[in-house]
């Protein structure tokens, strides 16, 4: 990429920083370090071993970070709900560790302030609705610890809502998934839509009163994966105002990279490792499949096929960055680090894209979206009053048979 686009890249995140939907540092602090600020200093270089520190956070033109606070889905019940605390918890502690640097964020104010004052807005999503074990209560205690969206599911299924990556128990939503769809309007926290099964997407979006959000996710269209979303779906989204964050997911991005992956999985799981085991084992067990069988390599212009399908699709309106960061090994070798940005924005740039589209793209869409969901959550709340019900008062016999 020339020195021209990279400058006129750099010139525009100045103006209209990155808000970037999903980024699962608090998890790779949990597992590498107990969240211990002390032991991985994220004001130095730490290149060696996460994606994210500040350094880089300032060199990509990050303005805006949604911090997932996600748990495995294999927790289950109130130690689901502890550990999505601590994760909270962690955010809450990395911005007062760096109060010259982050800033933490409720609302799209608040987002705006950050950027005023040259701090990174911080702000928390929910990764699966077992964070809240299926309690109403839980999930308006979470959007009062600062959570602004939550993943309706994650790998597995919840009681009330199918994921893309199980099998489907409800069709989609039930009656309590409905009623916390319902809720999430009502309080002004964010449908997220990434990781559900095409019905879960089609009966979300069919009840959501509120712009829905997909965090991180790609096009199924380019790359026929479960956790992309499906044309039909993203057809619905300019009505409904959302907005669909692109992924740097190699195997979400190209075919080729998706197969490598389904091939590294069947690899683990015959030497005895789940998919999804990051343990220092398992990944040894995965580098020995790598080094016979090296994997596809991937720049900035997939994810940039992504944005500009999305873009003839639903429009410039609709569209946002959700790296996936930290939550993943697999990515573009220019956009393998929080300070990569500068390097897709350089790409959308030599095709033609204008800067304020990529203002849009960067930082106005999510902005927008959040601010659309407050002003719809201040107009329901004078004649809705928070849900009391419970799984079994809405869902009845039928979640008792899927919990068997």
């Amino acid at each position: 990429m020339t020195s021209h686009f990279l400058d006129r890249a750099h010139a525009v995140l100045r103006d209209t920083p990155v808000v970037d939907g999903h980024n699962d540092l608090p998890w790779a602090m949990r597992t590498q370090a107990g969240y211990d600020l002390d032991a991985i200093d994220l004001a130095s270089d730490q290149s060696a071993r996460l994606s994210t520190d500040l350094d880089r956070l300032r060199a990509g033109g990050v303005g805006a970070q949604f911090w997932s606070v996600y748990v495995r889905s294999n927790l289950a019940g109130d130690a689901a709900v502890s550990a999505t605390l601590e994760q909270i918890d962690f955010v809450r502690s990395l911005t007062e560790r760096f109060p010259d640097r982050l800033q933490l964020a409720y609302t799209a104010d608040d987002m705006e302030a950050a950027r005023a004052a040259g701090r990174i807005a911080s702000l928390m999503g929910a990764e699966g609705g077992h964070s809240i074990n299926c309690s109403l209560a839980t999930l308006r205690a979470l959007h009062r610890l600062g959570v602004r969206y939550m993943t309706l599911t994650h790998n597995d299924n919840v009681p009330w809502a199918d994921s893309a990556t199980d099998e489907p128990k409800v069709g989609g939503l039930s009656a309590f998934g409905e009623e916390v769809v319902r809720e999430m309007n009502r309080i002004g926290m964010l449908v997220d839509l990434s990781h559900v099964s095409p019905d879960t997407m089609r009966a979300a979006l069919a009840i959501s009163e509120a712009p829905v959000l997909f965090s991180h996710s790609c096009a199924r269209a380019l790359c026929d994966h479960p956790r992309n979303i499906p044309d039909d779906v993203l057809a619905t989204l300019p009505a409904n105002g959302g907005v669909a964050m692109v992924a740097f997911v190699g195997y979400f991005l190209q075919p080729a990279a998706k197969d490598w992956e389904a091939q590294a999985g069947e690899y683990l799981t015959v030497h005895g490792f789940e998919r999804a085991d990051h343990s220092p084992e398992a990944t040894a067990c995965r580098q020995a499949f790598e080094a016979t069988h090296p994997r596809p390599q991937l720049t900035a212009t997939a994810v940039a096929d992504h944005l500009e399908y999305l873009r003839e699709l639903v429009g410039i309106d609709h569209i946002g960055l959700g790296s996936d960061f930290d939550g993943t090994d697999y990515l573009p070798r220019d956009l393998s680090d929080v300070s990569g940005y500068p390097n897709l924005l350089a790409e959308l740039l030599s095709r033609g894209w204008s800067e304020p589209d990529i203002g849009k793209l960067t930082w106005h869409n999510a902005v927008r979206v959040l601010r659309d969901a407050e002003t719809i959550a201040r107009n329901l709340q004078p004649t809705r009053r928070p849900s009391i019900a419970t799984i079994d008062q809405l869902d009845g016999s039928a979640h008792s048979r899927i919990s068997k």
